[in-house]
């Protein structure tokens, strides 16, 4: 569990410095910080729109840019999405745990004992890039970017795993409504507020596997929608899951904002997932 909220800027902040895939980055989440370099490095910003300042010079997000040794980058104001990916051409250079340098907060686990990064926290770059690993083109780094929502998105579902489990009203209710997520969401999930999902008999179930996008529905009826810190397994009935596609997307959405499921067939989910990633130029490698 862990990693990223919105994978797909993840990985392009990471293409967009010439790092592996793989390369730990940082997630900036709502509000920016500031942060400085001991070395001159290349760095750039996916995901959220931020203003972006390394000292008097305006930066351009979804661009490689060097940051100058002892240079502060600052986050100012957010715009439209909730996350932002930093990245620094090496990649950070994080303790591993379990071959992760990612950070479960729920868990506490990870670099820094599994918790988020605080004031003066020093973090070392790695080893630069593998050769063959090159900048993307800065002309077409805009159009590469994912469309970041505002205010809420539409979310592609697939049905079930346990449709069975729910009354046959509940999926009419599902794609016809929309559903806030509460204050009370976090990394670990969304929960969501809207009409009751009515069940067709116990809200409980043996507990089994919850995959990332997992729309679970307790006994209240109102959806939880599993996230990047999710627990392993669940005992609540899963009307539908998000398609991985669209994860990114919903890793976008912060308190407040709005969601309204869409069906989905699974070959178009397929081809919607080859579709995001391989303009990455990384779909390949997603599926070895």
């Amino acid at each position: 569990m862990a990693g990223p909220m919105d994978e797909y800027s993840h990985l392009l902040a990471n293409r967009l410095v010439g790092n592996d895939a793989s390369a730990a980055a940082l997630e900036i989440t709502l509000i920016g910080p500031e942060i400085s370099i001991n070395v001159d490095a290349i760095c750039a910003v996916a995901g959220a729109a931020f203003s972006l300042t390394a000292g008097d010079e305006l930066i351009a997000m979804h661009r490689a840019f060097t940051l100058r040794a002892g240079v502060r980058l600052k986050f100012g104001t957010r715009g439209a999405g909730a996350r932002a990916t930093f990245a620094v051409r090496g990649g950070l250079d994080a303790e591993r745990l379990f071959g992760s340098r990612a950070t479960s907060l729920i868990s506490r686990l990870g670099p820094f004992g599994g918790r988020p990064l605080k004031a003066g926290d020093l973090v070392p770059i790695g080893d630069a890039a593998p050769p063959d690993m090159t900048l993307l083109d800065g002309g077409l780094n805009e159009t590469l970017a994912l469309p970041m929502p505002a205010g809420g998105a539409h979310l592609r579902v697939l049905q079930g795993p346990q449709e069975h489990l729910f009354a046959p009203k509940a999926y009419e209710t599902l794609y016809g409504s929309r559903y806030t997520i509460t204050p009370s969401s976090n990394r670990m999930g969304y929960r969501l507020e809207g009409p009751v999902l009515a069940h067709a008999g116990s809200a409980d179930i043996l507990s089994d596997a919850t995959p990332l996008g997992s729309i679970q529905v307790p006994a209240s009826g109102q959806p939880i929608l599993l996230m990047a810190d999710r627990q392993t397994t669940g005992g609540y009935p899963k009307i539908a899951t998000v398609i991985s596609a669209d994860v990114p997307v919903a890793g976008q959405l912060a308190p407040g904002d709005w969601i309204q499921f869409v069906p989905c067939t699974r070959a178009a989910a397929i081809d919607a997932l080859k579709a995001r990633f391989r303009r990455l130029g990384i779909a390949a490698r997603l599926a070895s």
